[in-house]
Protein backbone atom coordinates (compact mmCIF):
# COMPACT_ATOMS: atom_id res chain seq x y z
CA UNK A 1 0.00 0.00 0.00
CA UNK A 2 2.98 2.08 -0.82
CA UNK A 3 1.83 5.92 -0.93
CA UNK A 4 -1.76 4.76 0.14
CA UNK A 5 -4.18 6.74 2.16
CA UNK A 6 -6.15 5.73 5.07
CA UNK A 7 -10.34 6.27 4.88
CA UNK A 8 -13.38 5.36 6.22
CA UNK A 9 -15.52 2.70 5.06
CA UNK A 10 -19.02 2.52 6.34
CA UNK A 11 -20.78 -0.43 6.47
CA UNK A 12 -24.21 -0.69 7.41
CA UNK A 13 -23.78 1.71 10.12
CA UNK A 14 -20.21 0.69 11.14
CA UNK A 15 -17.18 1.93 10.43
CA UNK A 16 -14.32 0.37 9.07
CA UNK A 17 -10.81 1.78 8.87
CA UNK A 18 -8.81 1.01 5.65
CA UNK A 19 -5.60 1.42 6.58
CA UNK A 20 -2.89 3.24 4.06
CA UNK A 21 0.71 3.83 5.05
CA UNK A 22 -0.22 7.53 6.60
CA UNK A 23 -2.06 6.00 9.34
CA UNK A 24 0.26 2.45 9.21
CA UNK A 25 3.15 4.13 10.05
CA UNK A 26 2.10 6.27 12.48
CA UNK A 27 3.96 6.16 15.72
CA UNK A 28 -0.14 6.07 17.42
CA UNK A 29 -1.26 2.96 15.78
CA UNK A 30 -0.40 -1.12 16.02
CA UNK A 31 -2.53 -3.78 14.67
CA UNK A 32 -3.35 -4.94 18.19
CA UNK A 33 -5.09 -1.10 18.88
CA UNK A 34 -6.50 -1.11 15.08
CA UNK A 35 -10.06 -0.34 14.46
CA UNK A 36 -11.74 -4.05 14.22
CA UNK A 37 -12.61 -4.80 11.01
CA UNK A 38 -16.31 -6.37 9.94
CA UNK A 39 -15.16 -9.94 10.05
CA UNK A 40 -13.79 -9.41 13.35
CA UNK A 41 -17.15 -8.09 14.79
CA UNK A 42 -18.63 -11.62 16.10
CA UNK A 43 -19.75 -11.00 19.22
CA UNK A 44 -23.69 -11.49 19.71
CA UNK A 45 -26.01 -10.26 22.25
CA UNK A 46 -25.42 -13.72 24.17
CA UNK A 47 -21.59 -13.42 23.78
CA UNK A 48 -22.05 -10.25 25.61
CA UNK A 49 -24.21 -11.04 27.92
CA UNK A 50 -21.79 -13.84 28.88
CA UNK A 51 -19.19 -11.97 29.43
CA UNK A 52 -20.94 -9.93 31.92
CA UNK A 53 -22.02 -13.22 33.51
CA UNK A 54 -18.15 -14.29 33.78
CA UNK A 55 -17.69 -11.00 34.82
CA UNK A 56 -20.26 -10.48 37.96
CA UNK A 57 -19.57 -13.78 39.65
CA UNK A 58 -16.53 -13.74 41.43
CA UNK A 59 -15.56 -13.83 45.07
CA UNK A 60 -15.58 -9.66 45.35
CA UNK A 61 -19.39 -9.78 44.30
CA UNK A 62 -20.15 -12.28 46.82
CA UNK A 63 -18.80 -10.08 49.82
CA UNK A 64 -20.72 -6.95 48.57
CA UNK A 65 -23.96 -7.52 50.94
CA UNK A 66 -21.19 -8.05 53.99
CA UNK A 67 -19.68 -4.44 52.21
CA UNK A 68 -22.82 -2.90 52.70
CA UNK A 69 -23.93 -4.25 55.91
CA UNK A 70 -21.05 -3.98 57.53
CA UNK A 71 -19.30 -1.04 56.62
CA UNK A 72 -22.17 0.96 55.17
CA UNK A 73 -24.77 0.70 58.03
CA UNK A 74 -27.24 -0.73 55.54
CA UNK A 75 -30.14 -3.64 56.53
CA UNK A 76 -29.86 -6.62 54.07
CA UNK A 77 -32.83 -5.36 52.04
CA UNK A 78 -31.58 -1.97 51.59
CA UNK A 79 -27.77 -3.69 50.79
CA UNK A 80 -29.58 -5.91 48.07
CA UNK A 81 -31.68 -2.92 46.72
CA UNK A 82 -28.54 -0.52 46.22
CA UNK A 83 -26.72 -3.31 44.52
CA UNK A 84 -29.62 -3.94 42.37
CA UNK A 85 -30.11 0.12 41.43
CA UNK A 86 -26.41 0.57 41.29
CA UNK A 87 -26.08 -1.93 38.56
CA UNK A 88 -29.01 -0.53 36.45
CA UNK A 89 -27.65 2.90 37.03
CA UNK A 90 -24.17 1.74 35.63
CA UNK A 91 -25.89 0.30 32.47
CA UNK A 92 -26.47 4.18 31.25
CA UNK A 93 -22.55 5.14 31.27
CA UNK A 94 -22.04 1.34 30.28
CA UNK A 95 -24.25 1.95 26.80
CA UNK A 96 -23.48 5.13 25.96
CA UNK A 97 -19.54 4.67 26.06
CA UNK A 98 -19.51 1.54 24.16
CA UNK A 99 -21.11 3.21 21.00
CA UNK A 100 -18.10 4.15 19.66
CA UNK A 101 -16.33 1.07 20.08
CA UNK A 102 -19.30 -0.86 17.96
CA UNK A 103 -19.28 2.19 15.74
CA UNK A 104 -15.69 2.82 14.77
CA UNK A 105 -14.23 -0.51 16.41
CA UNK A 106 -11.66 1.31 18.09
CA UNK A 107 -10.41 0.69 22.06
CA UNK A 108 -10.96 2.45 24.64
CA UNK A 109 -7.72 4.48 24.79
CA UNK A 110 -8.15 5.75 20.86
CA UNK A 111 -11.88 7.09 21.79
CA UNK A 112 -10.04 9.25 24.56
CA UNK A 113 -7.64 10.55 22.62
CA UNK A 114 -11.15 12.69 20.91
CA UNK A 115 -11.48 14.12 24.72
CA UNK A 116 -8.18 14.42 26.00
CA UNK A 117 -5.88 15.02 22.98
CA UNK A 118 -3.48 12.46 21.50
CA UNK A 119 -0.80 12.43 23.94
CA UNK A 120 -3.43 13.76 26.59
CA UNK A 121 -5.13 10.14 26.46
CA UNK A 122 -2.51 8.50 28.64
CA UNK A 123 -3.18 10.76 31.41
CA UNK A 124 -7.08 9.01 31.86
CA UNK A 125 -5.47 5.83 30.54
CA UNK A 126 -2.79 5.42 33.13
CA UNK A 127 -5.29 6.17 35.80
CA UNK A 128 -7.56 3.24 34.29
CA UNK A 129 -4.58 1.01 33.97
CA UNK A 130 -3.26 1.24 37.63
CA UNK A 131 -6.89 0.65 38.79
CA UNK A 132 -7.38 -2.51 36.71
CA UNK A 133 -3.59 -3.72 37.69
CA UNK A 134 -4.86 -3.20 41.53
CA UNK A 135 -8.09 -5.25 40.69
CA UNK A 136 -5.81 -7.76 39.36
CA UNK A 137 -3.46 -8.18 42.06
CA UNK A 138 -6.69 -8.49 44.70
CA UNK A 139 -8.36 -10.88 41.88
CA UNK A 140 -5.31 -13.16 41.30
CA UNK A 141 -4.80 -13.68 45.31
CA UNK A 142 -8.78 -15.14 45.44
CA UNK A 143 -7.40 -17.50 42.73
CA UNK A 144 -3.71 -18.26 43.63
CA UNK A 145 -5.10 -19.16 47.44
CA UNK A 146 -7.95 -20.70 45.72
CA UNK A 147 -5.38 -23.31 44.10
CA UNK A 148 -3.10 -23.48 47.28
CA UNK A 149 -6.03 -25.11 49.02
CA UNK A 150 -6.96 -27.44 45.85
CA UNK A 151 -3.96 -28.61 45.72
CA UNK A 152 -3.57 -28.86 49.86
CA UNK A 153 -6.88 -30.95 48.88
CA UNK A 154 -5.04 -33.28 46.21
CA UNK A 155 -1.76 -33.69 47.58
CA UNK A 156 -1.35 -33.52 51.47
CA UNK A 157 2.11 -32.63 51.46
CA UNK A 158 1.33 -29.24 49.52
CA UNK A 159 -0.21 -28.45 52.78
CA UNK A 160 2.78 -28.33 54.47
CA UNK A 161 3.77 -25.63 52.05
CA UNK A 162 1.66 -23.30 53.61
CA UNK A 163 2.58 -19.65 52.81
CA UNK A 164 5.12 -20.61 50.19
CA UNK A 165 2.23 -22.64 48.52
CA UNK A 166 -0.14 -19.26 48.18
CA UNK A 167 2.97 -17.82 46.65
CA UNK A 168 3.22 -20.19 44.09
CA UNK A 169 -0.67 -20.43 43.77
CA UNK A 170 -0.50 -16.62 43.36
CA UNK A 171 1.92 -16.84 40.34
CA UNK A 172 0.59 -19.39 38.74
CA UNK A 173 -3.23 -19.08 38.77
CA UNK A 174 -1.89 -14.77 37.50
CA UNK A 175 0.35 -16.74 34.33
CA UNK A 176 -2.65 -18.16 33.72
CA UNK A 177 -5.16 -15.51 33.51
CA UNK A 178 -2.15 -13.49 31.48
CA UNK A 179 -1.66 -16.42 29.28
CA UNK A 180 -6.01 -16.42 28.07
CA UNK A 181 -5.38 -12.63 27.26
CA UNK A 182 -2.53 -12.79 25.12
CA UNK A 183 -4.30 -15.51 23.06
CA UNK A 184 -6.59 -12.59 21.92
CA UNK A 185 -10.48 -11.81 22.23
CA UNK A 186 -11.48 -14.97 20.36
CA UNK A 187 -9.91 -16.81 23.36
CA UNK A 188 -11.63 -14.36 25.96
CA UNK A 189 -14.95 -14.64 24.18
CA UNK A 190 -14.91 -18.71 24.46
CA UNK A 191 -13.81 -18.62 27.74
CA UNK A 192 -17.01 -16.36 29.18
CA UNK A 193 -19.35 -18.32 26.98
CA UNK A 194 -18.14 -21.48 28.24
CA UNK A 195 -18.05 -20.51 31.95
CA UNK A 196 -21.32 -18.32 32.01
CA UNK A 197 -24.13 -20.87 31.87
CA UNK A 198 -21.74 -23.74 34.44
CA UNK A 199 -21.31 -20.18 36.74
CA UNK A 200 -25.18 -19.71 36.65
CA UNK A 201 -25.84 -23.59 37.34
CA UNK A 202 -23.47 -23.76 40.37
CA UNK A 203 -25.10 -20.31 42.05
CA UNK A 204 -28.49 -21.95 41.20
CA UNK A 205 -27.64 -24.95 43.06
CA UNK A 206 -25.94 -23.04 45.69
CA UNK A 207 -28.99 -21.22 46.32
CA UNK A 208 -31.50 -24.35 46.54
CA UNK A 209 -28.65 -25.71 49.06
CA UNK A 210 -28.51 -23.13 51.34
CA UNK A 211 -32.05 -21.97 51.29
CA UNK A 212 -33.39 -24.49 53.72
CA UNK A 213 -30.71 -23.41 56.19
CA UNK A 214 -31.95 -20.03 56.91
CA UNK A 215 -34.51 -17.78 57.43
CA UNK A 216 -35.05 -15.03 54.92
CA UNK A 217 -37.66 -13.12 57.39
CA UNK A 218 -35.58 -12.71 60.14
CA UNK A 219 -32.73 -11.81 57.87
CA UNK A 220 -34.63 -9.30 56.47
CA UNK A 221 -35.63 -8.15 59.87
CA UNK A 222 -32.49 -7.88 61.05
CA UNK A 223 -31.71 -4.43 62.46
CA UNK A 224 -29.24 -2.16 60.32
CA UNK A 225 -26.01 -0.92 61.93
CA UNK A 226 -26.24 2.44 61.77
CA UNK A 227 -26.54 4.68 64.45
CA UNK A 228 -30.38 4.06 65.44
CA UNK A 229 -32.46 6.89 64.47
CA UNK A 230 -30.40 8.15 61.81
CA UNK A 231 -31.86 8.90 58.08
CA UNK A 232 -30.89 6.10 56.21
CA UNK A 233 -30.51 8.45 53.19
CA UNK A 234 -27.04 9.27 53.58
CA UNK A 235 -25.53 5.65 54.10
CA UNK A 236 -27.67 4.54 51.20
CA UNK A 237 -26.04 7.07 48.69
CA UNK A 238 -23.12 6.35 49.91
CA UNK A 239 -23.46 2.67 49.21
CA UNK A 240 -24.94 3.30 46.38
CA UNK A 241 -22.09 5.01 44.86
CA UNK A 242 -19.20 2.26 46.09
CA UNK A 243 -21.90 -0.26 44.07
CA UNK A 244 -21.44 1.90 40.99
CA UNK A 245 -17.84 2.35 41.27
CA UNK A 246 -17.50 -1.63 41.18
CA UNK A 247 -17.68 -1.66 37.68
CA UNK A 248 -16.91 2.32 37.10
CA UNK A 249 -13.85 0.62 35.64
CA UNK A 250 -15.94 -0.81 32.69
CA UNK A 251 -17.85 2.03 32.41
CA UNK A 252 -14.68 3.40 31.07
CA UNK A 253 -13.06 0.77 28.72
CA UNK A 254 -15.92 -0.42 27.58
CA UNK A 255 -15.03 0.09 24.14
CA UNK A 256 -12.02 -2.27 24.34
CA UNK A 257 -14.98 -5.33 24.34
CA UNK A 258 -17.85 -3.22 22.24
CA UNK A 259 -15.21 -3.11 19.32
CA UNK A 260 -16.72 -6.78 18.97
CA UNK A 261 -19.60 -6.46 18.65
CA UNK A 262 -22.01 -7.31 15.37
CA UNK A 263 -24.38 -4.41 16.08
CA UNK A 264 -25.48 -1.21 18.57
CA UNK A 265 -28.42 -3.54 19.64
CA UNK A 266 -26.19 -6.68 20.37
CA UNK A 267 -24.31 -4.60 22.63
CA UNK A 268 -27.08 -2.82 24.66
CA UNK A 269 -29.45 -5.89 24.71
CA UNK A 270 -26.03 -8.03 25.52
CA UNK A 271 -25.42 -6.02 28.79
CA UNK A 272 -28.84 -5.20 29.88
CA UNK A 273 -29.88 -9.10 29.87
CA UNK A 274 -25.66 -10.13 31.59
CA UNK A 275 -25.28 -7.50 33.98
CA UNK A 276 -28.34 -5.88 36.34
CA UNK A 277 -29.35 -9.34 37.33
CA UNK A 278 -26.13 -11.62 37.60
CA UNK A 279 -24.98 -9.23 40.27
CA UNK A 280 -28.07 -9.03 42.38
CA UNK A 281 -28.80 -12.71 42.27
CA UNK A 282 -24.52 -13.47 43.43
CA UNK A 283 -24.28 -11.01 45.87
CA UNK A 284 -27.91 -12.11 47.54
CA UNK A 285 -26.45 -15.88 47.44
CA UNK A 286 -23.62 -14.57 49.47
CA UNK A 287 -26.47 -12.91 52.30
CA UNK A 288 -28.21 -15.81 52.12
CA UNK A 289 -24.59 -18.66 52.02
CA UNK A 290 -23.51 -16.14 55.10
CA UNK A 291 -26.45 -16.34 56.84
CA UNK A 292 -26.99 -20.17 56.17
CA UNK A 293 -23.54 -20.60 57.45
CA UNK A 294 -24.07 -21.02 60.80
CA UNK A 295 -26.33 -23.98 60.36
CA UNK A 296 -24.19 -25.38 57.92
CA UNK A 297 -20.74 -25.14 59.67
CA UNK A 298 -21.12 -24.32 63.32
CA UNK A 299 -20.44 -20.28 62.81
CA UNK A 300 -21.50 -17.41 60.68
CA UNK A 301 -18.96 -17.11 57.83
CA UNK A 302 -18.91 -14.02 55.35
CA UNK A 303 -15.78 -15.68 52.86
CA UNK A 304 -16.50 -18.16 50.38
CA UNK A 305 -13.23 -19.68 50.27
CA UNK A 306 -13.00 -20.06 53.93
CA UNK A 307 -16.92 -21.51 54.32
CA UNK A 308 -15.47 -24.28 51.60
CA UNK A 309 -12.50 -25.02 54.48
CA UNK A 310 -15.33 -26.08 56.68
CA UNK A 311 -16.69 -28.75 54.09
CA UNK A 312 -15.44 -32.17 54.93
CA UNK A 313 -15.89 -33.75 51.86
CA UNK A 314 -12.58 -33.99 49.81
CA UNK A 315 -15.12 -34.42 46.37
CA UNK A 316 -17.15 -30.98 47.30
CA UNK A 317 -14.30 -29.00 48.34
CA UNK A 318 -12.29 -30.07 45.06
CA UNK A 319 -15.23 -29.07 43.22
CA UNK A 320 -15.63 -25.86 44.99
CA UNK A 321 -11.76 -24.57 44.34
CA UNK A 322 -12.24 -25.56 40.86
CA UNK A 323 -15.07 -23.45 40.43
CA UNK A 324 -14.01 -20.35 42.24
CA UNK A 325 -10.94 -20.85 40.14
CA UNK A 326 -13.04 -21.34 36.58
CA UNK A 327 -15.04 -17.58 38.62
CA UNK A 328 -11.98 -15.80 39.13
CA UNK A 329 -10.33 -16.23 36.16
CA UNK A 330 -13.65 -15.26 33.98
CA UNK A 331 -13.51 -11.80 35.83
CA UNK A 332 -9.99 -11.19 35.89
CA UNK A 333 -9.25 -11.93 32.44
CA UNK A 334 -11.87 -9.68 30.94
CA UNK A 335 -11.93 -6.73 34.05
CA UNK A 336 -8.86 -6.56 35.08
CA UNK A 337 -6.37 -7.70 31.66
CA UNK A 338 -7.42 -6.49 28.96
CA UNK A 339 -7.65 -2.70 29.06
CA UNK A 340 -4.27 -2.03 31.12
CA UNK A 341 -3.20 -3.90 28.37
CA UNK A 342 -4.70 -1.69 25.46
CA UNK A 343 -3.73 1.26 28.16
CA UNK A 344 0.24 0.63 27.99
CA UNK A 345 -0.42 -0.03 24.25
CA UNK A 346 -1.56 4.37 24.34
CA UNK A 347 1.46 5.02 25.50
CA UNK A 348 4.07 3.63 22.50
CA UNK A 349 2.21 1.45 20.15
CA UNK A 350 5.23 0.68 18.23
CA UNK A 351 7.47 -0.60 20.86
CA UNK A 352 4.32 -2.27 23.04
CA UNK A 353 2.21 -4.79 21.29
CA UNK A 354 -0.27 -6.99 22.93
CA UNK A 355 1.60 -9.33 24.29
CA UNK A 356 3.86 -6.72 25.97
CA UNK A 357 1.02 -5.20 27.60
CA UNK A 358 -0.22 -8.20 29.01
CA UNK A 359 3.15 -9.11 30.34
CA UNK A 360 3.37 -5.18 31.86
CA UNK A 361 -0.03 -5.83 33.57
CA UNK A 362 1.29 -8.71 35.34
CA UNK A 363 4.03 -6.96 36.38
CA UNK A 364 2.64 -4.02 37.57
CA UNK A 365 0.15 -5.72 39.07
CA UNK A 366 2.26 -8.23 41.39
CA UNK A 367 4.54 -4.40 42.37
CA UNK A 368 1.52 -2.60 43.58
CA UNK A 369 -0.38 -5.65 45.23
CA UNK A 370 1.70 -8.51 45.75
CA UNK A 371 3.33 -8.00 49.17
CA UNK A 372 0.04 -6.96 50.75
CA UNK A 373 -1.87 -9.13 49.13
CA UNK A 374 0.03 -11.93 50.45
CA UNK A 375 0.14 -10.61 53.96
CA UNK A 376 -4.12 -10.18 53.28
CA UNK A 377 -4.11 -14.11 52.40
CA UNK A 378 -2.27 -14.52 55.81
CA UNK A 379 -4.92 -12.29 57.46
CA UNK A 380 -7.80 -14.49 55.35
CA UNK A 381 -6.90 -17.87 56.90
CA UNK A 382 -6.76 -16.16 60.32
CA UNK A 383 -10.18 -15.40 60.17
CA UNK A 384 -10.18 -11.16 59.01
CA UNK A 385 -13.13 -10.17 57.22
CA UNK A 386 -12.54 -10.22 53.56
CA UNK A 387 -14.74 -6.48 53.33
CA UNK A 388 -11.96 -4.59 54.62
CA UNK A 389 -9.93 -5.23 51.56
CA UNK A 390 -11.79 -2.88 49.01
CA UNK A 391 -14.47 -1.12 51.01
CA UNK A 392 -12.88 2.47 50.80
CA UNK A 393 -11.48 1.51 47.57
CA UNK A 394 -14.65 1.62 45.81
CA UNK A 395 -15.45 4.69 47.17
CA UNK A 396 -11.89 6.05 46.41
CA UNK A 397 -11.36 5.05 42.68
CA UNK A 398 -15.04 5.98 41.42
CA UNK A 399 -14.06 9.17 42.17
CA UNK A 400 -11.19 9.30 39.82
CA UNK A 401 -13.06 7.59 37.27
CA UNK A 402 -16.66 8.77 37.69
CA UNK A 403 -15.36 12.52 35.81
CA UNK A 404 -13.58 10.39 32.80
CA UNK A 405 -16.74 8.54 31.81
CA UNK A 406 -18.96 11.91 31.98
CA UNK A 407 -16.60 13.23 30.02
CA UNK A 408 -16.66 10.65 27.68
CA UNK A 409 -20.33 10.49 27.15
CA UNK A 410 -20.45 14.21 26.14
CA UNK A 411 -17.84 14.62 24.03
CA UNK A 412 -19.31 11.67 21.71
CA UNK A 413 -22.78 12.70 21.77
CA UNK A 414 -22.67 16.56 22.23
CA UNK A 415 -19.47 17.86 21.46
CA UNK A 416 -18.56 15.64 18.08
CA UNK A 417 -22.45 14.31 17.42
CA UNK A 418 -20.95 10.83 17.39
CA UNK A 419 -18.71 11.81 14.30
CA UNK A 420 -15.42 10.55 14.77
CA UNK A 421 -12.39 11.32 12.14
CA UNK A 422 -10.85 8.14 12.86
CA UNK A 423 -7.76 8.38 10.68
CA UNK A 424 -6.53 11.46 12.59
CA UNK A 425 -7.09 9.19 16.34
CA UNK A 426 -4.20 7.29 14.87
CA UNK A 427 -1.89 10.22 13.93
CA UNK A 428 -0.20 13.42 15.69
CA UNK A 429 -0.73 16.89 14.16
CA UNK A 430 -3.98 15.91 12.39
CA UNK A 431 -7.36 16.48 13.50
CA UNK A 432 -6.93 16.40 17.07
CA UNK A 433 -4.86 18.39 19.33
CA UNK A 434 -1.70 16.33 21.12
CA UNK A 435 -3.48 17.58 24.87
CA UNK A 436 -7.31 18.74 24.72
CA UNK A 437 -7.23 21.41 27.51
CA UNK A 438 -10.74 21.15 28.13
CA UNK A 439 -10.79 17.59 29.13
CA UNK A 440 -8.23 18.18 31.41
CA UNK A 441 -10.02 21.23 33.08
CA UNK A 442 -13.28 19.06 33.24
CA UNK A 443 -10.94 16.27 34.87
CA UNK A 444 -9.07 18.46 36.99
CA UNK A 445 -11.78 20.32 38.59
CA UNK A 446 -14.07 17.65 40.45
CA UNK A 447 -10.30 15.72 41.27
CA UNK A 448 -9.59 19.06 43.21
CA UNK A 449 -12.97 19.14 44.92
CA UNK A 450 -12.40 15.72 45.87
CA UNK A 451 -8.78 16.06 47.30
CA UNK A 452 -10.23 19.26 49.45
CA UNK A 453 -12.97 17.26 50.73
CA UNK A 454 -10.63 14.57 52.11
CA UNK A 455 -7.54 16.93 53.08
CA UNK A 456 -10.05 19.64 55.03
CA UNK A 457 -13.17 17.26 56.08
CA UNK A 458 -15.28 19.39 54.24
CA UNK A 459 -17.62 19.25 51.68
CA UNK A 460 -18.14 15.17 52.61
CA UNK A 461 -20.99 14.89 50.31
CA UNK A 462 -18.68 14.99 47.70
CA UNK A 463 -16.52 12.13 48.26
CA UNK A 464 -18.77 9.78 49.49
CA UNK A 465 -21.12 10.43 46.40
CA UNK A 466 -17.77 10.51 44.37
CA UNK A 467 -18.72 8.96 41.02
CA UNK A 468 -22.31 10.71 40.72
CA UNK A 469 -20.89 13.91 41.85
CA UNK A 470 -17.42 13.46 39.80
CA UNK A 471 -19.10 12.19 36.48
CA UNK A 472 -22.12 15.11 36.64
CA UNK A 473 -19.10 17.75 37.34
CA UNK A 474 -16.81 16.44 34.89
CA UNK A 475 -19.76 16.71 32.34
CA UNK A 476 -21.08 20.12 32.64
CA UNK A 477 -17.43 21.58 32.97
CA UNK A 478 -16.19 19.69 29.61
CA UNK A 479 -19.21 20.94 27.82
CA UNK A 480 -18.77 24.13 28.71
CA UNK A 481 -14.96 24.38 28.49
CA UNK A 482 -15.42 23.07 25.00
CA UNK A 483 -17.50 25.63 23.82
CA UNK A 484 -15.25 28.31 25.21
CA UNK A 485 -12.18 26.82 24.14
CA UNK A 486 -13.22 27.24 20.33
CA UNK A 487 -10.45 26.57 18.76
CA UNK A 488 -9.68 23.28 17.13
CA UNK A 489 -6.33 22.78 18.20
CA UNK A 490 -7.72 22.91 21.79
CA UNK A 491 -11.47 20.95 21.54
CA UNK A 492 -10.17 18.67 18.58
CA UNK A 493 -11.94 18.03 15.34
CA UNK A 494 -15.16 19.41 14.33
CA UNK A 495 -18.15 17.57 13.43
CA UNK A 496 -18.03 17.60 10.02
CA UNK A 497 -14.75 16.42 9.45
CA UNK A 498 -16.52 12.79 9.70
CA UNK A 499 -18.53 13.83 6.75
CA UNK A 500 -15.78 13.04 4.49
CA UNK A 501 -16.44 8.62 5.55
CA UNK A 502 -16.38 7.47 2.24
CA UNK A 503 -19.12 5.07 1.72
CA UNK A 504 -19.19 2.07 0.36
CA UNK A 505 -19.61 1.55 -3.31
Amino acid sequence: MTGSTSRMVDREGLIELDVGTDVGDSPRFNKDIAPTQAIERTWSKWNIAALWVGMSICVPTYTLGGVLTAYFGLSVGEALFAILLANVIVLIPLTLNAFPGTKFGIPFPVVLRSSFGILGSNVPCLVRALVGCGWFGIQTMFGGLAIHLLLSELVPAWAALGGVGEVIGFFVFGATNLLVVIRGAESIKWLETLAAPLLLAVGIGLMTWAWPHMSMTELLAQPPSRPEGASVYGYFFAGLTAMVGFWATLSLNIPDFSRFAKSQKDQIVGQVIGLPLTMFFFAALGVVLTAASESLVGQTVADPVRLIGYIESPFWVVLAMLLIIIATISTNTASNIVSPTNDFQNIAPKLINQTRGVLMTGAVGVLLMGYDLLQKAGLIAQGVSLEQMYSNWLLGYSSLLGPIAGIMAVDYFLIKKQRLDVPSLYMDNHAYPAVNIAGFIAFGVPVALTLISLLTGTMNWFYDYGWFTGSALGAIVYYVASHVLTSSSQVGPAPHLASETAKQP
